[in-house]
């Protein structure tokens, strides 16, 4: 079907919520009645043909008194799934009285397979019945549905002399509907959009990414493709239908296996329709309902490829309580083992987990096959680099590039998707990396890889030519150098966050007024000694405490009077204050050296680069500057981030003098004569 029928059909669907649902529901309440009448206006076109075939199959096994009739009446169907109630949608179409059409209507939902069943209670269709009846609506907008300039059915519609009248409807396009739909839904009630679907350029360039590299390697056998936040399922859809393709070009027969899990109801119900509509009944049992973090569908479950564009920016903070909260949640993909560490954290910040789903597939690869497992996942930016060394951010981003498992990243252009203009990307992973490719991550800038759209479609102004998605793949097969494709060794992206601390300097000062405050204050033992400090040095300052702490000492020890560190944490706070000019307060005395204490106001980090040493960074980039400097080696910590933009930096120069020059006296120039005028009028206007 080409795009001119589509959008006709889109068109004439939006078009029915304003010709029936108006001044019954607010614009963003539409969606409500209007998505899943579709998804039923599919389904019973699908069923039309085998409607009777179905009502004699569902008599005959009533009167055998068979129980379990599901696949009986599925076969009869030649579906996966069936209506077995009396009534067509075209039957329920004449009834004139409401009341009748309710109750009709409601025993032909009923008459629907428990797994269409399912599909309507996620939509909350019923809900919707007693609003449609009461406004004697529901007649009218069965009929639209059945209008015969649009056709939802996969046959065509006829005249008669047997020529295509409305062409039919393949499960591909009915798929572009439903995004469509929910784009525009969701952008009259300011959603966003792009958290149900995927542009479908951007899916394919994700399966080429994801397939091409072992389409050499494919062998006869079982496939399974999973996707954690599958949407309206599209891309699961265009991934097997890329992997069957691949296979057939290079003689092979492959069975392929779609799993998926969604948490928004109604993009679950349209994913769950859309393979039943297409005869897939048993991978429609695949999809399931639910949170993927904090409620994983397939725990014990491997795939052999996973792709995913699972929403970012997004907290996931009520998963996070679901799981026991950030101190106690012990889920066994977020909680791992690694660098020698029993406990290594992946868990996020709760105000974006979309790190956390590609976490979640890298927990379901397959070890012990030949091909292992390969992943293509979107992200935005923040994945490449937010979160310091030792967090959960660093700690996923090092545990990939640690194991190896990072292929390539590649930047696309902006507003490529509907509800974002901003940069994103797509990672590619694999635990079966070519030899070439071992140590090495490849980054590639396809940020000007695009044409422009001739509307925008929601944020998403431009779009991935054919073209477009084979230059990328190419750039990402043939891993080579370019303007557009760096190669880095895993290391490039790591560094030591080490902690540079300088000593705490203090200044003495027992003056009148400290000892009078102190005195208000303090034991009456503190108070004593110190008054007797404040006479042995007379009041002044002194600006070594470690002199004033061994005459404080000395004078305790004349009343056996044993200072503990809180009683001396007391007295410093009374009478000191930091002082750059005073003498470094000793911690601890050492055979060999002397341990200064760590003034936590002057307390730095630096960023030491993996290849780099740390004690050679240190005394080139941090000793000429503050000479007492020591570096912390308890806090020394491993963190990775991948700054793209770093590698990609084209240096632009500044504008010539003359040039600049050229344009001010230009301007002079045009305001000139401005002037002239305005000071004129302003003459005349005295």
């Amino acid at each position: 079907m080409n795009e001119n029928n589509l959008n006709w059909i889109i068109n004439f669907i939006w078009g029915i919520a304003d010709d029936v649902l108006r001044d019954v529901y607010v614009r963003g309440k539409y969606r409500d009645v209007i998505l899943p009448m579709t998804v039923i206006r599919r389904l019973d076109a699908v069923l039309e043909p085998t409607k009777e075939a179905v009502l004699r199959m569902k008599a005959q096994l009533d009167r055998a008194g068979v129980a379990n009739q599901h696949a009986a009446l599925c076969q009869a169907a030649d579906e996966a799934f069936y209506n077995m109630s009396k009534f067509t949608l075209r039957d329920l179409k004449a009834r004139a009285r409401q009341q009748q059409l309710k109750a009709d209507f409601e025993a032909y939902l009923d008459g629907f397979s428990p797994n269409v069943q399912e599909i309507l209670n996620k939509f909350k269709f019923r809900n919707q019945i007693p609003t449609l009846i009461e406004a004697d609506i529901l007649g009218s907008l069965i009929e639209k549905f059945l209008d015969d300039s649009i056709n939802l059915s996969p046959k065509p519609i006829l005249d008669s002399q047997g020529n295509v009248k409305v062409p039919a409807l393949d499960n591909h396009a009915m798929g572009t509907i439903f995004e469509e739909l929910i784009r525009r839904f969701s952008e009259e009630n300011n959603e966003e959009a792009g958290e149900h679907f995927t542009p479908r350029d951007v899916v394919k360039l994700m399966a080429d990414l994801i397939f091409l590299p072992i389409a050499g390697k494919i062998e006869s056998g079982t496939y399974l493709v999973y996707d954690g936040a599958c949407g309206t399922g599209g891309m699961l859809s265009v991934a097997e239908e890329r992997l069957a393709e691949l296979a057939r070009e290079h003689g092979k027969e492959v069975s392929i296996h779609i799993y998926g899990q969604e948490i928004n109801p109604e993009t679950f119900a349209i994913a769950k329709a859309d393979l039943l509509l297409k005869g897939e009944g048993a991978e429609a049992e695949n999809i399931k309902y639910g949170s993927t973090l904090s409620s994983d569908a397939f725990p014990s479950h491997e795939f052999d490829f996973m792709l995913s564009n699972p929403p970012y920016g997004k907290s996931w903070k009520t998963d996070l309580d679901r799981m026991g909260g950030k101190n106690n949640l012990r889920d066994q993909r977020f909680i791992i083992q690694h660098a020698g560490e029993a406990e290594f954290s992946l868990i996020t910040r709760s105000n974006d987990g979309q790190l956390l789903f590609l976490v979640n597939k890298l927990s379901k690869m397959k070890h012990n096959s030949l091909l292992g497992s390969r992943i293509v996942e979107v992200h935005n930016g923040s994945s490449l680099f937010t979160g310091d060394a030792g967090q959960g951010e660093s700690n996923i981003r090092r545990w990939i590039l640690e194991n190896d498992w990072l292929e390539a990243i590649i930047a696309l252009p902006l507003n490529m998707f509907y509800n974002t203009g901003i940069a994103t990307y797509i990672w590619v992973l694999s635990n079966r990396k070519p030899e070439h490719r071992r140590g090495k991550v490849q980054l590639i800038d396809a940020m000007n890889y695009s044409r422009d759209l001739r509307k925008n479609l929601g944020k998403k102004n431009c779009e991935l030519t054919q073209d477009d998605i084979q230059r990328i793949t190419e750039l990402f097969l043939n891993l080579a150098e370019t303007t557009d494709s760096k190669i880095l060794d895993n290391d490039d992206f790591g560094y030591w966050k080490i902690t540079v601390e300088r000593p705490l300097r203090l200044t003495t000062q027992l003056t009148p007024e400290r000892l009078a405050h102190f005195s208000e204050t303090a034991d009456p033992r503190l108070v004593d000694l110190a008054k007797r400090l404040h006479a042995l040095i007379r009041g002044e300052t002194r600006r070594d405490w470690n002199v004033v702490k061994q005459l404080l000492e000395g004078e305790a020890k004349k009343d056996f009077f044993p200072l503990k560190r809180g009683d001396l944490k007391t007295v410093r706070e009374a009478f000191t204050e930091r002082d750059e000019l005073a003498a470094p307060v000793i911690e601890r005395q050492m055979r060999r050296a002397t341990g200064y204490e760590a003034d936590p106001e002057l307390r730095d980090t630096e960023n030491v680069p993996l290849k780099e040493s740390i004690e050679e960074y240190f005394a080139c980039e941090v000793l000429p500057h503050v000479p007492d400097a020591w570096i912390n080696h308890e806090k020394t910590m491993k963190g990775y981030e991948i700054l793209f933009t770093k590698y990609f930096y084209k240096y632009q120069p500044l504008r010539s003098l003359e040039e600049i020059t050229t344009d001010i006296l230009a301007l002079e120039k045009e305001t000139e004569g401005l002037l002239h005028r305005i000071v004129a009028n302003v003459e005349v206007a005295k």
